[in-house]
């Protein structure tokens, strides 16, 4: 199964969602998880499930790629450069990358 995100004016919900994806939560890519950018943002491909998504939007390529360097999800979208009041549409997307495995929580080191 292949899924496509993109990053629409939608909002989400603030705090823990289904599945136990967390904002306020340090996240990273799973280690299973590869990323390769594309003219139009990039391809994540999980060797684990052999699922395919796209990220058609650059801006969430950068949030995806500085996740395991920041402390929480905000940190890693204002980094990218996407205000607060403009994050709801990245959380959704996250939110979508994480009940597909493709993002796993941050382990505190």
């Amino acid at each position: 199964m292949r899924g496509l995100l993109t990053v629409t004016a939608a909002a989400a919900p603030a705090g823990p969602g289904p599945g136990g994806f967390d904002p306020a939560r340090g996240w990273r890519l799973h280690p299973q998880v590869a990323l390769r950018p594309e003219p139009f943002g990039a391809l994540l491909y999980h060797f684990g499930t052999r699922k395919l998504s796209f990220l058609k939007n650059r801006t969430i390529v950068a949030v995806v790629q500085s996740l395991a360097d920041h402390p929480d999800i905000g940190s890693a979208c204002r980094a990218a450069g996407v205000d607060e009041s403009d994050q709801g549409p990245y959380l959704h997307a996250l939110g979508v990358l994480a009940g597909s495995q493709m993002l796993v929580p941050r382990e505190n080191t």
